[in-house]
């Protein structure tokens, strides 16, 4: 597995080691429907050369009570201006784990 899925696997595991946003169309859910699916998120492990062609577990996507959910990483500057020169090197990357609805890509 490279460094870029490990620290992707830690950020959507644990929720640490970077940001996690919700858009709208999460957030406006219930209590235990955002639960659910952070949990879900959390314990997605279904990557195959369809959905992770690269190798580095930053896309997933799977169904909640009818939405089809996705989830993406991407990896940022320190200062959130432009893309991470090395994604690899947490020292200059800010990961930002995003959860939408498909609706909403």
């Amino acid at each position: 597995m490279s460094d870029i899925a490990k620290l992707n696997d830690n950020l959507r595991r644990t929720f640490t080691g970077g940001q996690v946003l919700l858009t709208a169309g999460i957030d406006s859910m219930s209590m235990d429907d955002k639960a659910n699916i952070l949990s879900m998120v959390r314990n997605f492990n279904d990557f195959n050369e369809d959905n992770d062609p690269y190798g580095e577990h930053d896309f997933g996507s799977f169904d909640f009570k009818g939405n089809k959910i996705f989830f993406k990483i991407d990896y940022y500057d320190l200062n959130y201006e432009f893309m991470s020169e090395n994604p690899a090197d947490p020292t200059i990357t800010n990961r930002v784990l995003s959860i939408l609805l498909a609706e909403e890509w």
